[in-house]
C-alpha cells in the first residue's frame, strides 16, 4: 500500500491526530523528555480512539505476549521478518500497551508486517482492532501483583482474545500448562516446546481446579475437562533441543544464538515458528534470530572505569530465576540492584521466591533504591554481600573486572542512562555501609 493510498482511507481525524502526535514526538526527542514512544500514541488515541486499527490498515500482524521475553523474541521476529524481504513496524523499544503500539505504527506506516510486544493484559482490544495473523504465546507465570493481578485472571484474558480472534494462527508454547489452557481452544494453534524452567505458578489446572502432574517433559491435568478428556501437554510439533531447532518437516536447524540463555533459545525457536507463518523460510528466520545480541541495552556489555559490565534485566520471579542462570561464575563482581517504583512493583515480597542461595564465594552487592530489602533477603540466603545503594558505587566497588549486574526495570533503566551520560560513583561508601550487611 502506498503512502497517499494509506492516508486516503485514514479518516480525517486520525490524520489531524497523527500530526498532532508526530509535533509531540518531536517535541519530547528536543527536549530530552525522552525517546517519544509513549507520548506521540497517547495524543493520537485521545484525538482518535479508533485510530489503532485505522493505522493496521488490516495488514499482517502478529502480536507477541507473555510474562517473559516478549521484547526478545518480538526483535528475533521483526529481524526474521526483515531477512525474508519484509519491511517491519515494530515497537523494539518495548512500549508495549495502546501508547507504544499507536507510536511504532505511527513510525512506520508503510511497512509490510507488524510485529508487536503486547502487554499481557491489552492483548484483547489490541488484536480486536488489529486482526493478527498470528498470535505468539511465550509463557505466564506471577507479575507485579499489585500492578498486574493474579495469574488466572491474565489466563482468561488471554483465552478470551484467542477464542475472539478465530483468523488468527496461534503459536503456543506448549510445556507451559497455563498458556495451554488460554490456547486450547484455538482453531489453529501450532505447539512448540520451547521449555518452561519456571514451575511454581503452574501447579493446578485453570480448567479443572485439580493438581497438574509433571513427569520429565511431559505434564498433565488430574481431572478431566469438564466436557470429558484430558488437559496434557500437546505434542510439539517444533522445539529446542541442543542440537538446536527440530521442525515439523524432519529437520533440525543448529541455533547458535548471541545471547545468553536457555529460555532464549525457546524464544528463538517460538519466533521462527511464527516467521514461517507469516511466510518466511525457517533456516532464514532462525539465522536472523542468530544476529539479535542486546534488546534495549539487555544482555550489552559496557566500560565503568576500569569495570566491564554486563547488564541483565529481570522483573519477576520467573525472570529473575533465569537472569541468575545467566551470571557468569567466573565473572569478578555481581551486583544486583533492586527498586520499588510502580513500574517494579511496589511489593518486594517476590524477593523471598527467587533462589540467591548459589551465589556464595562470589562478590556480591546490593544496590538500588530497595537494596536494603535485598540485603535482608541475601542474608537469609547466606550469601556475604555489601550494600551500596548507588549501583554505581556498588560496581566500583568490585574488583576490578567483569562485573554481572542484574536490576529490575526502573533500576536497570536509570544504570543505563547513568553510563551512557559517563556519569562516575561520585562519593565513597557511607562507613555504616560497608562489609555485610547486619
Amino acid at each position: 500500500m502506498t503512502k497517499s493510498s494509506n492516508s486516503r482511507r485514514r479518516s480525517l481525524r486520525s490524520r489531524i491526530a497523527t500530526t498532532a502526535a508526530a509535533a509531540a514526538t518531536w517535541a519530547s526527542r528536543r527536549t530530552g523528555r525522552g525517546s517519544g514512544g509513549m507520548i506521540g500514541g497517547l495524543i493520537a488515541q485521545k484525538i482518535d480512539p479508533g485510530i489503532l486499527g485505522q493505522l493496521g490498515g488490516g495488514r499482517p500482524a502478529a502480536i507477541i505476549t507473555g510474562t517473559n521475553g516478549k521484547s526478545t523474541t518480538t526483535r528475533m521476529l521483526a529481524a526474521a521478518m526483515r531477512a525474508a524481504g519484509d519491511s517491519v513496524a515494530t515497537n523494539e523499544g518495548g512500549d508495549n500497551m495502546d501508547a507504544g503500539v499507536i507510536s511504532a505504527l505511527m513510525a512506520s506506516p508503510n511497512a509490510d508486517t507488524l510485529v508487536l510486544e503486547v502487554d499481557e493484559l491489552h492483548v484483547a482490544h489490541i488484536a480486536a482492532d488489529l486482526k493478527p495473523r498470528v498470535l505468539v504465546m511465550l509463557n505466564l507465570s506471577r507479575d507485579q501483583l499489585d500492578r498486574v493481578g493474579e495469574i488466572n485472571k491474565i489466563e482468561r484474558s488471554l483465552r478470551d482474545a484467542v477464542n475472539a480472534n478465530p483468523q488468527a494462527t496461534v503459536v503456543a508454547n506448549c510445556d507451559d500448562p497455563l498458556i495451554a489452557s488460554a490456547v486450547w481452544d484455538a482453531k489453529n494453534v501450532v505447539w512448540v516446546s520451547a521449555g518452561c524452567g519456571w514451575t511454581n505458578d503452574a501447579t493446578s489446572c485453570p480448567r479443572t481446579g485439580g493438581p497438574i502432574i509433571r513427569d520429565g517433559d511431559d505434564w498433565y491435568a488430574v481431572k478431566d475437562l469438564p466436557g470429558g478428556g484430558a488437559f496434557r501437554r500437546p505434542a510439539p510439533a517444533w522445539a529446542i533441543t541442543a542440537e538446536g531447532i527440530t521442525t515439523p518437516y524432519g529437520t533440525t536447524i543448529p541455533l547458535d544464538l548471541a545471547l545468553p540463555g536457555d529460555a532464549n533459545r525457546g524464544n528463538a525457536t517460538l519466533a521462527t515458528a511464527a516467521a514461517v507463518e507469516l511466510g518466511a523460510e525457517a533456516v532464514v528466520a532462525a539465522s536472523a534470530a542468530e544476529t539479535v545480541d542486546n534488546v534495549a541495552g539487555r544482555y550489552s556489555t559496557m566500560t565503568v572505569g576500569d569495570h566491564e559490565v554486563r547488564m541483565l534485566l529481570a522483573k519477576n520471579p520467573a525472570g529473575w530465576q533465569e537472569a541468575l542462570s545467566m551470571v557468569d561464575r567466573a565473572a569478578d563482581g555481581v551486583v544486583i540492584a533492586v527498586n520499588g517504583h510502580v513500574a517494579d512493583g511496589e511489593d518486594l515480597s517476590w524477593l523471598w521466591d527467587v533462589v540467591f542461595e548459589n551465589f556464595g564465594g562470589q562478590t556480591v552487592v546490593a544496590s538500588g533504591e530497595r537494596g536494603t530489602d535485598l540485603a535482608v533477603r541475601l542474608l537469609y540466603a547466606g550469601i556475604e554481600h555489601r550494600l551500596l545503594h548507588d549501583p554505581l558505587e556498588a560496581i566500583a566497588a568490585c574488583p576490578p573486572g567483569r562485573v554481572e549486574v542484574l536490576a529490575n526495570y526502573t533500576a536497570f533503566r536509570d544504570l543505563k542512562k547513568a553510563i551512557e551520560r559517563g556519569d562516575v560513583a561520585t562519593a565513597a561508601a557511607a562507613d555504616d555501609e560497608r562489609g555485610s550487611y547486619d
